[in-house]
């Protein structure tokens, strides 16, 4: 293949499909949720929610938001998060978020460009997440 049309290829490919798929999501999804679970600067929010069904959520999310097939069936980002918000939920949290969400994808070896390219995907819902 040329690199016109490698390029090309890659411009059409979605997020979803330039980072690995659903093997890439779920592996990110784990190590995600493992770094947010132990950072005490936001595990808090965590405590009363059943992490198995979180975890299929938020896998199904990222597919649908990075471009591949939408199975997501979870309330929108506003609801989703009202009670955290009203538990204090704020920029801070948020930014630590991003930060585990940064340091998952480079731990798993996903290209600085495909990092910036998810990261903007996330602060696109920065303001709907914090009731904004």
């Amino acid at each position: 293949m040329n690199s016109t049309s490698e390029t090309t290829s890659n411009q059409t490919a979605s997020l979803y499909e330039r980072i690995g798929g659903a093997a890439a999501v779920d592996a990110a999804v784990d190590l995600f949720y493992r770094k947010v679970l132990t950072d005490y600067r936001i595990n808090r929010f965590f405590d009363d929610i059943n992490m198995e069904d979180q975890i299929v959520k938020q896998k199904a999310f990222f597919t649908m938001a990075f471009g591949g097939p939408n199975n997501y069936t979870g309330s929108d980002m506003r609801n989703a998060h009202a009670r955290l918000v009203k538990m204090g939920l704020n920029n801070d949290h948020f930014n630590v978020v991003m930060e585990h969400l940064g340091a998952t994808m480079q731990e798993l070896n996903v290209p600085h460009e495909l990092i910036v390219e998810a990261a903007s995907i996330a602060e696109s819902v920065r303001n709907d997440v914090l009731g904004k």
